[in-house]
Order: C-alpha cells, then structure tokens, then sequence
C-alpha cells in the first residue's frame, strides 16, 4: 500500500505501470484520475487545496487500510495533491489490485467516495469573479451510505 500527498504533478502511466508490475496473482487492476474541470459559471483559473500534513496522510493511510481489509485487496495506491492546480490538471489518483475485479472496482470507487467527501482537504476556486471555498454536495455525501 502507498499513499501520498504531494504539491508536484505526477505520471499517470509510471504510476500506474509501476502500481500493476508484480501483482501476478491479481486479476483485475482499476485505476482512476481525477482531473480539475472548468467550472460552469465562470472559467475557474484555478484550484487551491490545502490540508495538514501529517493528519491527512494518516486518514488516508486508514481509508486505504480500510479498502485493503474489506475488498481483500492485493495492493492500493492513494496519491493526492495540494496546492495550486489549473483546470486540467491531476489532482489525485487511486489504484486498487484484487483478484477479482468486482472487488478492484468496488474498492476504487470507495477510496473515491471518501476522497471527494471525507478527506480532510480544503478547496478553493479561484475564478475572474474572486475565490470561494467549495462547500460538500448532497450527492457526494449521499454516495457514501452504500458503503
């Protein structure tokens, strides 16, 4: 298991290559990235996430923990970054190995759920019109109680 929090982008493919090298009793290997998007009203110039270091890290390495337990998973990744990020950039991405892949997928979507909603990380957007803190949805906490 590996997670990160770091200011730097990151290599979607060595992440993903280097995640999936050695899992050979693993039959199903889900990746997915969250990239910044543009927001609707008015263009988004960019996205500023904070967090605490040393607190953060610790809540995702027990989400992951979490997800490795439940879904008997061969292996997970969690990297997430901070900082000031433009709309299409990676803002986070999570791996999950399991030897089947119901379980790979079930387990990455759950590592996403609580990322967009639980993680302690504080957004942002930065806009022509001024900055605004993004506040949690309904639909993002809503997706949390199938699990």
């Amino acid at each position: 298991m590996r997670v990160v929090v770091q200011d730097a982008p990151f290599d979607f493919g060595h992440e993903a290559q280097a995640f999936a090298r050695g899992h050979t009793s693993m039959g199903a290997i889900v990746t997915f990235t969250g990239v910044v998007r543009d927001t609707n009203e008015a263009p988004l110039e960019a996205m500023e996430i904070e967090h605490y270091p040393g607190m953060t890290e610790a809540a995702l390495t027990d989400i992951a923990e979490q997800a490795i337990s439940r879904w008997s998973l061969g292996n997970a990744l969690v990297i997430h970054r901070h900082g000031r990020l433009v709309p299409g950039e990676m803002i986070m991405m999570v791996a999950t190995a399991a030897r089947h892949r119901k379980d790979a997928f079930e387990a990455a979507e759950f590592l996403m759920d609580y990322l967009k909603s639980r993680a302690p990380f504080w957004k942002r957007e930065i806009t022509s019109q001024g900055a605004s803190w993004v506040a949690a949805r309904d639909e993002d906490e809503a997706a949390l109680e199938r699990w």
